[in-house]
């Protein structure tokens, strides 16, 4: 694809492959952000705006927005901190996947069990950047010698073998469900940081006349957010209980109430979070509420 082909688009940067990759292609096909990628091209054109998408390493994204080389982008929280890149872009918007915490982790049956313990001794991580920060506060306060310092060493994967080989007494490393460091024999002894993906934009706006556009998208995105976190409950209830039912299903600002043909009656529509609708539904129930439907979210404004 040519220099012309993206000559006057919005640039968005995706992360090509990976634990983002995936919730980042439903989070553009929710936003209606329609595009066709070809095979082992990593620059495409969205059909229906003026935005090229632009896959790249999920490290590689904070640097290009940052520089202004790409206008908008998705990645991790603890990526741009990695990167050094947070003066350099500015987080819009958290986006709700891609929830993990770098910790530090050592040998279940190991003889260092505190990060104090740790400290001096060899540690293995992808994160050079926020461990040797990390461990420096620690070394400095507990007053190790500067040839007694940890010793931080890089390795690009596969970091939770790193102690069974006997390359490091601890690692600090991504974690989700913790599976993969419980299968290796490992457990945690402290959190960094907790991160999620994030959609980010160049603190230099190069590209001001791209800003409306940089608001659609980024307001498109949020209502898929929302959608994600909320379900719209319906439901009908005798007027005389409305307000014991409207505590209990408050909604964002206000629940919409109708009046029914029974005017005893009321039918009452309000968003709650997905993760309480279950209980929601019960406290109804228990007040005499009748005919509770659950609906879920595609997109919404909120």
């Amino acid at each position: 694809m040519n220099a012309e082909a993206l000559d006057g688009r919005l640039l968005f940067a995706i992360p090509k492959k990976g634990r983002l990759y995936e919730k980042c292609l439903e989070l553009l096909a929710g936003a209606d952000i329609q595009f066709r990628r070809h095979h082992r091209l990593d620059v495409c054109l969205v059909k229906n705006h003026p935005i090229a998408l632009v896959f790249l390493p999920a490290s590689d994204i904070p640097s290009f927005v940052g520089k202004g080389n790409v206008d908008l982008g998705i990645t991790g929280h603890d990526v741009i901190l990695e990167a050094n890149m947070e003066t350099h872009v500015t987080e819009i918007l958290r986006l709700g996947f891609g929830k993990c915490a770098l910790q530090v982790q050592v040998p279940e049956a190991g003889p260092f069990q505190t990060v104090e313990a740790l400290a001096g001794k060899r540690v293995v991580t992808s994160f050079e950047v926020l461990a040797g920060e990390y461990f420096k506060k620690i070394d400095e306060r507990l007053q190790l010698a500067e040839d007694s310092r940890t010793k931080i060493e890089y390795v690009g994967g596969s970091v939770e073998a790193a102690c069974a080989l006997g390359l490091a007494d601890g690692i600090v490393d991504l974690v989700e469900s913790g599976d993969t460091m419980r299968a290796a024999g490992l457990h945690a002894i402290a959190t960094l940081l907790e991160t999620e993906a994030v959609l980010i934009k160049s603190t230099v706006q190069k590209h001001p006349h791209l800003e409306p556009l940089i608001q659609l998208i980024t307001s498109r995105i949020a209502g898929v957010v929302a959608a994600g976190k909320y379900v719209i409950c319906e439901y009908n209830i005798a007027r005389a209980r409305l307000h014991e039912a409207t505590a209990i299903t408050p909604g964002r600002r206000a629940p919409t109430i109708s009046p029914l043909e029974d005017e005893a009656w009321v039918a009452v529509s309000s968003m709650v979070e997905k993760g309480k609708a279950a209980a929601v539904m019960d406290e109804l129930v228990k007040i005499g509420a009748e005919d509770i439907l659950i609906f879920n979210l595609d997109n919404c404004r909120v």
